[in-house]
């Protein structure tokens, strides 16, 4: 089957939301574990939709044939995240996050939060800011997410080659992303990939700089 790379929209929402949902548990589909389903997308995905001018997104688009038209495609993947951490920051907290601390306020009864649901709501009441060390290594960051079906296929690096050619083009000079430590599988991707842990670094957050990533890769990782 046929696949390609594009720029993701605010139309793509829906999509985005679904495959941050079937991701969201180590890798895992965790639709088992929320009564309150769209908080994985609304909290690690959604916003870079969103939020204008610091951010930044792509995603992978399968269709059945290289001749299926568009009503045939179907999202599969997405690398999406912030030119400045520090700006989309603060842009979530003015306009992101206040209407989702209304939506999620306690108490909840109908249905009733799982222990999931809470700790995303949680993370939505106050979202932590990133280290003043992640900052120094790059003011960008990533959030990367696949479907199964369409893993170990070499999507993911040619899904972080797009983002970084588009960082790299915005004057940045490297990136950094933060995994779930449960997720073997993807610690073992990045580290193929060439991330590495960088000084200051918070557990299970990994960076790359982009001479570095050409050096292993080379930069023409176009479809």
């Amino acid at each position: 089957m046929p696949a390609f790379i594009r720029p993701a929209t605010k139309d793509d929402e829906a999509v985005l939301s679904k495959v941050c949902l079937e991701t969201s548990e180590a890798g895992k589909s965790g639709r088992d574990f929320h009564n309150y389903p769209s908080l994985p997308g609304e909290v690690y995905a959604l916003p870079y939709v969103n939020i204008s001018g610091c951010v930044w997104s792509f995603v992978l688009v399968d269709k059945p044939s290289e001749f299926s038209p568009p009503s045939e495609e179907s999202v599969v993947g997405y690398t999406l995240g912030a030119l400045d951490t520090r700006a989309f920051e603060e842009a979530t907290a003015q306009s992101w996050w206040p209407p989702l601390v209304a939506k999620y306020t306690e108490p909840l009864s109908s249905p009733e939060p799982t222990e999931t649901d809470r700790r995303y709501i949680k993370t939505v009441n106050n979202f932590p800011p990133a280290s003043e060390a992640h900052i120094a290594f790059s003011p960008a960051h990533l959030h990367i997410d696949i479907l199964e079906s369409h893993q170990r296929k070499g999507w993911g690096r040619r899904l972080i080659g797009r983002a970084i050619r588009h960082l790299k083009g915005k004057g940045l000079k490297g990136v950094w992303l933060g995994m779930d430590p449960r997720n073997k599988s993807a610690a073992t991707f990045y580290e193929r990939l060439g991330f590495h842990a960088f000084e200051g670094a918070a557990e299970a957050v990994v960076g790359i700089t982009f001479e570095e990533w050409e050096k292993k890769w080379g930069m023409d990782l176009d479809n």
